[in-house]
């Protein structure tokens, strides 16, 4: 994430594959934002590969003070499968992400160095097939009003880079707003200007 808070994260899943004496590495990415999305992904992927030996993974996710992170070898020799797939992250300065690298063991050990190369090549094949995007951090919000600051707010909420995302028309207009993060401190102040208008965080 750079200082604008624009961070590069994948736009969807993808998948590669590296093969070495037998073994076959089967490699996943995935967007994910929570820890209960990196839950079911891994939960649908050890359902569907039941009889792989090893399900490794590593994950970075935006957290509001520090970041969520974790490198797992599950059951392959320490620092040899997890670290390297959250290496390859790293060097694309990704954020927001799962990779998870499913082995199917060949019988032949391929020894640390081969488990170090083997897992960065599989999560190198996955990550060079995703597209990356650059992402710009945003807030939801409720904005409640009477019909007569209808023309303003769409005005104000075009000219600032938000965008509406739902509304609701019954005795009052209700709208949800999504914000970006850094723009949030100006656009809010402005809506609160407006005589007639309540916002709020939204989920």
């Amino acid at each position: 994430m750079n200082d604008s808070g624009i961070y590069s994260t994948i736009s969807k899943p993808s998948q590669g594959i590296y093969k070495e004496k037998g073994s076959k590495f089967l490699s996943f990415t995935f967007p994910v934002s929570s820890m209960d999305q990196v839950d079911e992904i891994l939960t649908k992927l050890r359902k569907e590969h039941h009889s792989a030996k090893h399900h490794c993974y590593a994950y970075r996710i935006k957290g509001s003070v520090t970041d969520l992170v974790r490198a797992n070898d599950d059951g392959e020799p320490a620092n040899t499968a997890g670290k390297p797939i959250l290496a390859q992250i790293d060097s694309l300065s990704l954020m927001n992400i799962i990779v998870v690298v499913v082995r199917y063991f060949g019988g032949t050990l391929l020894g640390k160095g081969g488990l170090v190369q083997a897992y960065k090549q599989a999560s190198a094949d996955a990550l060079n097939n995703a597209e990356i995007i650059q992402v710009e951090p945003a807030d939801n919000y409720q904005v409640t009003t009477d019909y007569k600051n209808i023309d303003r707010i769409i005005r104000m909420v075009e000219t600032d880079g938000a965008e509406i995302i739902s509304s609701n028309y019954g005795d009052n207009v209700v709208m949800k707003i999504k914000i970006p993060a850094l723009k949030s401190d100006g656009i809010i102040n402005k809506f609160k200007r407006l005589e007639g208008v309540k916002i709020e965080i939204s989920k």
